[in-house]
């Protein structure tokens, strides 16, 4: 079992930044794979910014150049860096690990981007 805890949403004006962290219970050297998805009402969900590897990450086309994922393993924690943020961008943010052929999901945060 893995066990995830997303950090950091709320709300936001368009333009702005908001920073989501996923804390493991695990070592996220052991994952298959970390990272975030997002669902939006009446929309399915959806990868935003994953690690595929320890190094190598894949984005979402709508979110390249302004969202960053990065990954503090002292902490088994990995986090999203959102800049520039879009009423797009509003949906609950879920962090997902892939373990052992399973699929983890958190609670989910939600992020509202809106004046």
């Amino acid at each position: 079992q893995v066990q995830l805890v997303e950090s950091g949403g709320g709300l936001v004006q368009p333009g702005g930044s908001l920073r989501l962290s996923c804390a493991a219970s695990r070592s996220i050297f052991k994952l298959n794979a970390m990272g975030w998805y997002r669902q939006a009402p009446g929309k399915e969900r959806e990868l935003v910014a994953t690690f595929i590897t320890s190094s190598s990450t894949k984005y979402a086309d709508s979110v390249k150049g302004r969202f960053t994922i990065s990954r503090d393993n002292a902490k088994n924690t990995v986090h999203l860096q959102m800049n520039s943020l879009k009423p797009e961008d509003t949906a609950v943010y879920y962090c997902n690990a892939l373990w052992a052929g399973s699929s983890f999901w958190g609670q989910g945060t939600q992020v509202t981007v809106s004046s």
